[in-house]
C-alpha cells in the first residue's frame, strides 16, 4: 500500500464484535488512527467462525485478529515494558523482533521507563516514515493500562515528564503523515475517566467501549466450557438457562463459576449466591445486590399506587417493555416505607435489584470512574431495578463549585443514562428521597423519573391495623387483626412504618417474656400506650408538603392531601408554606 492510498474498510468476519467494526470504519476513513478502548477490557474475547470457538485476552485479540495481518504489533505497559506480541505465531514474532531490533536495538535493551520507551517508538515511527512506500511497515502500538501512562488530572499538578508524554501522544494522533500510513495506536483502560481528558476529548481520538458479553456470547462460552458434561456439571440448570441468568457477568467471572462446577454441580441457590458476590466485586463494592423476599402483595395502603406498580410489573414480566416508565420517584417523610415499596416492586417482577452505594471518592477522577463501572454493569444486567436512596444527596447536580466539577460530571452521566430510551424496561430507576424539592428537576422530569409516588403516615383504622399485621409478618411474628387495639387519636398520622415495626418488635419481646408464642393484644396495647413518637415538627411538615407538590397523579394522594392542593390557590399556598418552612429550618 502506498502512503497516499488508504484502502476502503475491509469486510470483517461476522463473528467480530461490534466495536471492532466501528474501529475499522474510523481507521479506514483516514481521519482517526488513535483509539481509546475502555470498559470490559480485562475479559475474554471470542475468536473463530465455524467450529469450536476460542476465547483470548483483549491484547491477544488485537494482535492476532484486528491487527493480525500487520507487520509489527508492539505492546507497552509500565509493568512489563515494551514487547512484541503475535499470539502463538512464533514465526511472525521472530519477524517482528528482527525488524524492530534493527531500528531500536535488541529486546534486552528496550527500557521499561515510559519516556525512554516512547522515545524508542518515536524513532521507530520516524524511520518507517522515511522508508520508500513499498518498504514501509504496518505498525500497531498497544498501550495497556494506559491510565497509568496518561493519568487524568490538572496539568498544573503533573510532572514535566507526564506533560511531555501527553504532548507526544496528542502529536501522534494529529500527525497527518502518520494518518496516511498504516499506523494505529490503541490505549486500553478499564475506566475512561481515569485517562487524561485531553486525550479522550481530542477530535483526533476515538473512544470505543468494550461491553460486557451478551446472551449469545455467554451461551457459546458456556457450551464450549462444559461440552458434553453439561448435565453433570450444571445440575438442575441448562446451558440456555445459565446463559440467561448470568447477565451482567464477564466471561472471566463466568469461567470461575464453571470451574467450580467441575468439582460440584451448580444449583440455582448456589449460582445466585456466587453471582451476587461476583456482581458486587465487579462493581468494586459500589452496589449491593438485593434479592427482595417480598412482593407488592405485602404492601399496605396506597392502593392506587400499588395497582399502578402491579400493572407495570405484570407488563414487564410479559415483555411489554415499551409500557414501562423510565423510572419512579418515591417521596415522603422519613419512615414512610420508600425502600420497602421499591423492594416489593422488584420482588413482584422477579428481576435483580441493586442498591447504589456511595460511589464518591476524594481522589480526582475516581468518582466518575466508579460510576462508569457501575453503569457498564447495569447496561448488561438488564432488566434490573436500581434503587438510589437519599437520591437528593447522592446524585449531584449541575453545580460545580468546590469539587473540581465532579458533581456536574456525575449529574451528567446519571441524567444521560436515565434518559436513554434504549434501556426502557431494562434499567428501572427508583429514586427515594424525603426531600424531592432538592432533587434537580432534570432528573425527575418526564422521560427520566416519570412516575412520582408520595407516601404518608397512616391515619385510617384499617390501614393502621393492616400495617401492624403485615409488619409483624415481616418480623416473623404472628399478630391477628383483632388483636390490634384502637390507635389513640394523638398518634394517628404520627406513626411511621418504622415506628410501627419498632412497636411490634417491642410487643413481641414482651409477649415472649409472658410465655405467649405470638404478639398478644395486651402486650401490644401496653407498648402503644407507652410509645412516644419522635417530635419532628416543621421538618416532617416540610417533607409532607414537598411530597404533595411533587405528586404526578392525583389518584396517588389521600383525600385529605388532595383537598389541600385542589382548592383555589392550593398549590401556590403549599409552595409558599414550603418556602417559609425552609427559611425557618435554615435559620435554626
Amino acid at each position: 500500500m502506498t502512503a497516499a492510498a488508504v484502502p476502503s474498510t475491509p469486510a470483517l468476519p461476522a463473528w467480530y464484535p461490534a466495536w471492532t467494526r466501528e474501529l475499522a470504519e474510523l481507521y479506514y476513513s483516514g481521519t482517526i488512527n488513535t483509539f481509546v478502548l475502555h470498559g470490559n477490557v480485562h475479559d475474554l474475547v471470542r475468536v473463530g467462525g465455524n467450529g469450536t470457538p476460542q476465547f483470548v485476552s483483549l491484547p491477544d485479540f488485537l494482535a492476532t485478529q484486528v491487527f493480525g495481518a500487520w507487520d509489527v504489533v508492539l505492546s507497552y505497559d509500565l509493568g512489563r515494558g515494551l514487547r512484541a506480541v503475535a499470539g502463538g505465531d512464533a514465526k511472525r514474532l521472530q519477524g517482528m523482533v528482527h525488524y524492530v531490533s534493527g531500528l531500536i536495538g535488541a529486546p534486552n535493551t528496550w527500557s521499561r521507563d515510559p519516556d525512554k520507551a516512547i522515545d524508542s517508538l518515536e524513532a521507530l515511527l520516524q524511520r518507517n516514515l522515511l522508508e520508500d512506500a513499498s518498504s514501509r511497515k504496518r505498525i500497531a502500538l498497544l498501550f495497556e493500562h494506559a491510565q497509568y501512562l496518561l493519568p487524568a488530572g490538572d496539568l498544573a499538578t503533573q510532572a514535566r515528564s507526564q506533560a511531555a508524554r501527553l504532548v507526544r501522544f496528542l502529536s501522534w494522533a494529529a500527525n497527518p503523515y502518520l494518518k496516511r500510513l498504516n499506523v494505529a495506536f490503541c490505549l486500553v483502560a478499564d475506566k475512561v475517566s481515569e485517562l487524561s481528558d485531553r486525550v479522550v476529548n481530542s477530535p483526533h481520538v476515538a473512544s470505543l467501549e468494550v461491553p460486557l458479553p451478551g446472551l449469545a456470547e455467554r451461551r457459546e462460552f458456556i457450551a464450549t466450557a462444559v461440552g458434553e458434561q453439561a448435565a453433570a456439571r450444571l445440575g438442575t440448570m441448562t446451558v440456555d438457562g445459565l446463559a440467561q441468568s448470568s447477565a451482567g457477568l464477564s466471561l472471566v467471572n463466568l469461567n470461575v463459576l464453571l470451574a467450580q462446577s467441575a468439582v460440584r454441580p451448580l444449583d440455582l441457590g448456589q449460582f445466585r449466591k456466587l453471582k451476587k458476590g461476583m456482581i458486587e466485586r465487579q462493581c468494586q463494592g459500589l452496589v449491593e445486590f438485593v434479592e427482595p423476599p417480598h412482593t407488592l402483595d405485602l404492601l399496605v395502603g396506597v392502593p392506587e399506587a400499588k395497582a399502578r406498580l402491579q400493572q407495570d410489573a405484570d407488563w414487564i414480566v410479559q415483555g411489554r417493555l415499551e409500557t414501562a416508565p423510565m423510572g419512579y420517584l418515591f417521596c415522603g417523610a422519613v419512615g414512610t416505607g420508600k425502600t420497602f415499596l421499591a423492594e416489593c416492586y422488584a420482588g413482584s417482577i422477579g428481576i435483580p435489584c441493586l442498591k447504589l452505594r456511595n460511589f464518591r471518592s476524594k481522589y480526582v477522577g475516581e468518582t466518575e470512574g466508579n460510576l462508569e463501572q457501575v453503569l457498564t454493569v447495569l447496561r448488561s444486567l438488564g432488566p434490573v431495578v436500581v434503587i438510589v436512596d437519599e437520591a437528593d444527596a447522592s446524585l449531584g447536580d449541575r453545580q460545580t463549585e468546590g469539587d473540581s466539577g465532579t458533581s456536574g460530571r456525575v449529574f451528567s452521566m446519571i441524567a444521560s443514562q436515565m434518559g436513554d430510551t434504549r434501556y426502557r424496561g431494562q434499567i428501572i430507576w427508583m429514586l427515594l428521597t424525603s426531600r424531592p424539592d432538592l432533587l434537580p428537576i432534570d432528573l425527575k422530569r418526564q422521560g427520566r423519573c416519570e412516575v412520582h409516588i408520595p407516601l404518608f403516615y397512616p391515619t385510617e383504622d384499617k390501614e393502621l391495623t393492616d400495617m401492624f399485621v403485615v409488619l409483624a409478618r415481616k418480623l416473623g411474628a404472628q399478630l391477628a387483626p383483632e388483636d390490634v387495639p384502637v390507635i389513640p387519636e394523638s398518634q394517628r398520622g404520627a406513626l411511621s412504618g418504622a415506628d410501627i415495626e419498632g412497636i411490634v418488635g417491642r410487643a413481641l419481646r414482651k409477649s415472649l417474656l409472658s410465655g405467649a408464642k405470638h404478639v398478644t393484644r395486651e402486650a401490644l396495647a401496653e407498648v402503644i400506650e407507652g410509645f412516644m413518637p419522635s417530635t419532628q415538627g416543621l421538618e416532617k411538615e416540610l417533607q409532607e408538603i414537598a411530597a404533595i407538590i411533587e405528586c404526578t397523579d392525583r389518584e396517588f394522594l389521600p383525600p385529605a392531601m388532595y383537598a389541600r392542593i385542589e382548592k383555589a390557590g392550593g398549590r401556590a399556598a403549599l409552595q409558599e408554606r414550603l418556602t417559609a418552612i425552609k427559611q425557618i429550618v435554615a435559620a435554626l
